[in-house]
């Protein structure tokens, strides 16, 4: 059976949530994933924790607090004036505290998200660019289907 390495393709279901339970993201009850260790589809503490696991093999992780996406920054949470927002997207669009919105990378090849937390009345929206379960502990569980 072959065992993840460092620059493996997987295939795998995956299920990742938060301390309270909360569900981010399953895939067990459709297509699987398929991702390449190392290209940051999955966090580096997550990457590690599969490295020698095999082919075939379910498993659950447990991450610390901050482990798995890094503690808080409250530099990541900052405001956005309105006149950027509307030269990035939909100059009449609304916001509202809750929505995650995409930001292009400086260099245009990517994007970030952010999510809103205030919303001021000129229109400048207070985004938190923290990965939602940064400082909390992560619980993950897999299922590797195929390793390449």
């Amino acid at each position: 059976m072959s065992q993840v390495q460092e620059g493996s393709f997987l295939t795998l279901h995956y299920r990742m949530s938060g301390p309270q339970g909360q569900v981010i993201i399953d895939t067990f009850g459709g297509q699987p994933a398929t991702l390449s260790l190392g290209t940051g589809e999955l966090s580096p503490a997550i990457e590690q924790r599969l490295l020698g696991l095999e082919e075939g093999t379910r498993s659950v992780i447990e991450l610390a607090a901050g482990e798995a996406f890094g503690e808080r920054q409250p530099e990541m949470i900052q405001w956005v004036a309105r006149k950027l927002l509307s030269e990035l997207g939909d100059p009449h669009e609304k916001f509202s505290v809750g929505d995650v919105v995409q930001f292009p990378t400086p260099d245009g090849l990517g994007s970030y998200a952010g999510a809103a937390v205030q919303v001021r009345e000129d229109g400048a929206v207070l985004f938190d660019f923290n990965h939602p379960l940064a400082g909390q502990p992560v619980h993950f569980e897999v299922q590797l289907i195929g390793v390449l």
